[in-house]
């Protein structure tokens, strides 16, 4: 199993108009690992992850993912790259609702060029391994919540990109739904070897799935770390106090 390649962050930072939303942020993901980025409500993790597929673009630094130099792109290997070498699950799920459910997984085969037939036999594959195949023809709307984020997951998946990048995929759902998504993901993880970069506000949830977890806060990089060595040496005050109010 070849695994996903290694991620590496060197002094990015991004600015909107006059406020800097993340400042000289270094980081480096190890190539097939699962890594949680950890923090506050308006931090800093998201831009964080969106500068990695360069959904937000860095005003200063250079991101790399494996030999390629994201910041360094044009327009048609930006393309390229997000087609091929990452895929994304939204926290808002990002199903398109005038699709349906094999369509929606379907959609980024398509927008690679593939047939409609081959791409779907692809999207009811991934289906199939979630058991969502009776709702193949459903519409996103008729869907619960844990089916929804099932169907983001496949859909991200079906590509066979070696990066996945999770913007804080399971927010929106139950305490139990969570729990087993948050398995599935450190199944397939294991399994297929990705490097997956997952958001998170939940020192409990990062803890609980993170092979290494960065803390972010006021748009820097406090600590990047296992969990064992943030609980036994936590950077700073704030730090300890994440893990203090999740009780870790």
């Amino acid at each position: 199993m070849s695994l996903g390649p290694a991620i590496t962050l060197t002094n990015v930072s991004v600015q909107y108009g006059t406020r800097a939303a993340l400042l000289d942020a270094s980081l480096e993901i190890p190539a097939g690992s699962l890594f949680a980025i950890m923090g506050l409500s308006g931090a800093g993790k998201s831009t964080l992850l969106r500068s990695i597929n360069r959904l937000v673009t860095p005003t200063a630094g250079q991101v790399r993912v494996g030999d390629i130099d994201v910041t360094a792109l044009d327009a048609a290997g930006l393309r390229r790259f997000r087609q091929n070498t990452t895929a994304m699950v939204f926290q808002n799920f990002g199903l398109l609702p005038h699709r349906n459910t094999i369509d929606n997984v379907a959609f980024p085969l398509r927008l690679q060029g593939q047939a409609a037939g081959p791409a779907r036999a692809a999207a009811k594959s991934w289906l199939e391994r979630f058991g969502l195949a009776a709702v193949t023809a459903a519409s996103p709307a008729t869907l619960s919540a844990g089916m929804r984020q099932r169907v983001g997951l496949a859909r991200a998946l079906v590509t066979d990109a070696p990066v996945l990048l999770m913007d804080e995929p399971f927010s929106a759902l139950d305490p139990i739904t969570r729990r087993a998504m948050q398995d599935e993901t450190k199944g397939l993880q294991r399994d297929l070897g990705k490097t997956v970069v997952i958001i998170t506000h939940d020192p409990r949830e990062a803890f609980r799935i993170a092979d290494r977890i960065a803390v972010v806060h006021a748009g820097r990089i406090v600590q990047s770390a296992t969990p064992d060595e943030l609980r036994s040496r936590p950077a700073n005050e704030h730090v300890a106090a994440l893990l203090a109010a999740a009780d870790l």
